[in-house]
């Protein structure tokens, strides 16, 4: 967008409310059931070029509306979609958004611009002292840290004068309900489904603390302060993007192993020290801030 490319996305349903917010791209979304033939039918013509990056819906879009240059990484699956291959040269492991710039960069377009990396301004003025804790993960169950301990965080939050809200996704094991129905009436909970409609709701947080998953992402783009806990992922490869966020995990020998569900024992979340989080939080809140944490389960 930024080199001058009128510009648009293919992208389900779910996902229309996160890339509306970037003023200029044209959104095409289309229901969950749609098939590629039919999202072609509304495509043909229109575009001259497609940028793809795996061998799924949109780059079967793509190919069946004959859009005449359709690019992406050179890899197996995904090069019988394409008319020009894009070869990118191999690097140590790095985050996931190297994947998706190199890939640019090849078309000859620099990426280095502190602006391309601004939180979206959705208008939204986040509210001081406030967090949100969002427990569950859309990753699955072995991503999501004991529920007993988010209840110490909240209440610790709670007691020096925070204002605390919590947040349950889909996919997960609803640790958000259950941690806001033991908290008592007082505390908002919001479901985020999906997740990408709870964008107003993460802009007006100052702070999230979440489970590995979508969710601490999409706060990171509307501007929130994000502390992820990380399980089995790799933070070095997974985090959200910004100095100002926080990852906390405990290295155990099997983690990263990147599965969705744990064959062992759980560890890595097991592990977790309360103590760990919270730190990460008084970092995170003005230098030298004084919490005082409950023990009270």
């Amino acid at each position: 967008m930024a080199s001058g490319l009128g510009l648009g996305v293919i992208c389900r349903d779910e996902q229309k409310e996160f890339w509306e917010t970037l003023p200029g791209l044209q959104v095409l979304a289309f229901p969950a059931k749609t098939k590629p033939k039919a999202a072609a039918a509304t495509v043909k013509g229109a575009w001259q070029a497609a940028l793809v990056w795996e061998d799924g819906f949109a780059a079967k879009v793509a190919k069946l509306a004959g859009v005449p240059r359709r690019l992406g990484p050179n890899e197996r699956k995904l090069v019988r979609r394409l008319t020009h291959p894009l070869v990118a040269a191999e690097k140590p492991l790095e985050h996931r958004v190297r994947f998706y710039l190199s890939a640019v960069e090849e078309m000859g377009i620099d990426t280095l611009n502190p602006q391309f990396y601004a939180p979206a301004d959705l208008g939204i003025q986040s509210e001081p002292n406030t967090f949100l804790l969002s427990p569950d993960s859309d990753f699955g169950p072995s991503h999501e840290w004991p529920w007993e301990r988010w209840l110490e965080i909240a209440r610790g939050l709670i007691e020096s004068g925070r204002r605390v809200s919590i947040a349950g996704v889909d996919g997960g094991r609803g640790l958000g309900k259950s941690l806001a129905t033991r908290l008592g009436e007082s505390i908002e909970f919001i479901q985020a489904s999906p997740v990408s409609g709870a964008l107003p709701m993460l802009a007006a947080r100052r702070f999230v603390i979440a489970a590995d998953g979508s969710l601490p992402h999409l706060a990171a783009h509307v501007g929130a302060t994000c502390i992820t806990l990380f399980g089995p992922n790799d933070p070095v490869w997974k985090r959200p993007l910004g100095k100002r966020h926080a990852v906390v995990k405990r290295h155990v020998e099997c983690a990263p192993c990147l599965l969705a569900k744990c064959p062992l024992d759980l560890r890595c979340q097991h592990e977790l020290e309360t103590a760990r989080v919270q730190a990460a939080i008084v970092e995170k809140l003005s230098g030298g801030t004084t919490l005082l944490w409950s023990k009270r389960m």
